[in-house]
């Protein structure tokens, strides 16, 4: 369990695909893209140790590209507490603003000198290390992320698992073979999971070019993990019974701000909130 709320805070998501240049690389693969997206695919899951079983395997995380990062950035000042969706790539169709690099280094001049709790599902074994990995990858700065204080409680280190600022919900809520999945102890919480996509479906979208599709199914994710964050934080005594409803009123008036503001698949992720807590409320002793 976390022992403080920060300032900001930053519940996150992250999207990636295996890396066709890593093939290309690895494999000497003849690099003729699109065509060769889908032979690099197939040669990253032969070398994982695919089978007809388990046609596509976990690549290992340095072998795969990051395609998006969103969240949910929480701020609280003097003023109030205030919540803002961040997707990255900002236009997902723009090519320029679609590539890696420009991703990673949009999350890194922001994350780096604000210095934000992290928090994510299973982030200390995934996100995080691909997070470093790909920026590694491209010779990236990571304008203060990687500065390590020296002492724990002098500031922000996310290299430590000890510390709060890499906050990994996974880690709280189950232990190795009995830790659920983020869908699972979400719905059950009363809180959307999975709509439409699941991680195994983002290859496809992005061979396909649904670059947006796979933006949308991201954002649902950084939402479902803010809410469980604060789920969490209200069990652990950090919100009170007061401070947790108004986090999902927030949460509600940030979904209706984005829906008017151009983003109508997060109608989808509204009315599944609705049907869950109704669910719930008719069901549950």
């Amino acid at each position: 369990m976390f022992k403080f709320i920060a300032p900001r805070v930053f519940s996150f998501d992250i999207e990636w695909v295996p890396d066709p240049v890593s093939a290309e690389l690895l494999f000497g693969l003849k690099h003729h893209p699109p065509q060769s997206y889908e032979e690099a695919f197939r040669l990253l899951w032969e070398d994982a140790g695919a089978t007809p079983e388990l046609p596509r395997p976990f690549v290992k995380t340095p072998l795969c590209r990051i395609v998006s990062i969103c969240g949910i950035l929480r701020e609280q000042t003097s003023h109030g507490v205030s919540l803002k969706l961040v997707s990255l790539p900002r236009e997902a169709m723009d090519t320029e603003k679609w590539t890696e690099r420009h991703i990673l280094e949009c999350f890194y001049k922001s994350v780096g000198p604000k210095q934000p709790q992290l928090v994510g599902y299973n982030s200390q074994n995934s996100d995080v290390p691909i997070l470093i990995q790909r920026a590694i990858a491209h010779g990236i700065d990571s304008f203060g992320f990687a500065k390590r204080p020296d002492k724990p409680w002098e500031g922000a280190d996310y290299f430590s698992t000890a510390g709060d600022y890499n906050i990994d919900l996974a880690t709280i809520v189950g232990r190795w073979g009995r830790m659920p999945r983020l869908h699972e102890i979400a719905v059950i919480s009363g809180i959307p999971g999975k709509i439409d996509v699941s991680g195994d479906n983002v290859w496809d979208l992005w061979l396909q070019g649904r670059f947006d599709e796979i933006v949308h199914y991201n954002e649902f994710d950084a939402l479902t993990t803010h809410l469980l964050w604060a789920r969490i934080a209200h069990f652990g005594g950090l919100l009170s019974d007061t401070d947790y409803r108004k986090e999902l009123e927030l949460v509600e008036e940030l979904v209706d701000t984005e829906i008017n503001q151009g983003k109508p698949h997060l109608k989808r992720f509204q009315k599944k909130w609705a049907e869950i807590t109704e669910l719930l409320q008719q069901r549950r002793p």
